[in-house]
């Protein structure tokens, strides 16, 4: 009778064991995604503080421009108790007017040379434009420091960024809040962080397609950037939109700064019970 009592537990235990397997290899993916914003980002720190709370760590990022720059840090290694601290303590407008913006970014990250960024300790993913074709640039190998400097080449006060032959541009440009993205690196949830705070509606037309002129002045009329932010601020599971009335991309200065990174973490705790949910249901690592 031992013996068959004996038998029934191990399988029993062996049955649970594999349940469990199956149960972790059906887990859903969490992905991060970091919208670009300018000094805005500070409130993207004060998010991640939330997240870290609920016990969340993400499978994947993918950022545009400030969310690119935070985002591969995080990536790296970087917590939010260290960005914090980052955000409080550099002279962002000096260093984008007189600093040598790429070398400063090789310090941070502290990888240099060709890297493939899906092999970071957290994948991770930006978005660039390219300046000649007007088209999205997904970038997820290659320099890091460059990557981040391209995402963030808003035109008109950036020089653009050469990589691979192509001249690149803030990703902001045609995907500021890249969902699309971080779902086709794998993720099955989506946490979106959107600093924009001006909403505008799609439009369904073009010039392109009315009179075949396309190019920039297609984009300046037809705002294609608009249709896609859209589309992926709805597809986005767990959305969170600071409110960052008054500040603006070059709000630098640290009285600034404090209340954005405040005013995220009040948006993030606003989210806490989905947060929190996603922590538990899936057990993320």
């Amino acid at each position: 009778m031992k013996q068959i009592l004996w038998v029934i537990l191990m399988l029993a235990f062996a049955l649970g064991i594999k349940a469990q397997d199956q149960s972790d290899g059906q887990r859903p993916k969490i992905g991060l995604v970091l919208g670009g914003g300018g000094a805005k980002g500070a409130a993207e720190v004060g998010v991640l503080k939330v997240m870290e709370e609920a016990g969340i760590v993400p499978d994947y990022i993918a950022g545009t421009s400030i969310g690119a720059i935070i985002g591969a840090l995080y990536s790296v290694g970087y917590r939010s108790e260290q960005l914090d601290s980052l955000f409080r303590t550099q002279e962002w407008l000096d260093l984008f007017a007189n600093g040598n913006i790429t070398g400063v970014f090789e310090r941070l990250v502290g990888v240099r040379g060709d890297v493939d960024f899906l092999k970071l300790p957290i994948p991770f993913s930006c978005v660039a434009v390219d300046m000649q074709t007007q088209r999205e640039v997904v970038l997820q190998e290659g320099d890091l420091p460059l990557s981040m400097r391209a995402s963030m080449a808003i035109p008109g006060l950036f020089m653009p960024v050469k990589i691979n032959g192509r001249m690149l541009v803030d990703g902001g440009v045609m995907n500021n809040l890249p969902v699309d993205v971080v779902k086709s690196m794998g993720a099955d949830v989506v946490i979106a962080v959107d600093l924009t705070q001006n909403k505008h509606e799609t439009r369904e037309f073009s010039l392109k397609d009315l009179l075949g002129i396309g190019g920039w002045l297609d984009w300046l009329v037809s705002r294609p950037d608009w249709k896609k932010y859209n589309k992926n601020r709805q597809a986005a599971d767990v959305y969170i939109n600071p409110p960052l009335g008054g500040y603006g991309a070059t709000s630098f200065n640290k009285k600034s700064i404090e209340a954005m990174i405040l005013a995220g973490e009040k948006a993030g705790r606003e989210k806490m019970e989905e947060l929190r949910h996603l922590a538990s249901e899936h057990a993320l690592r």
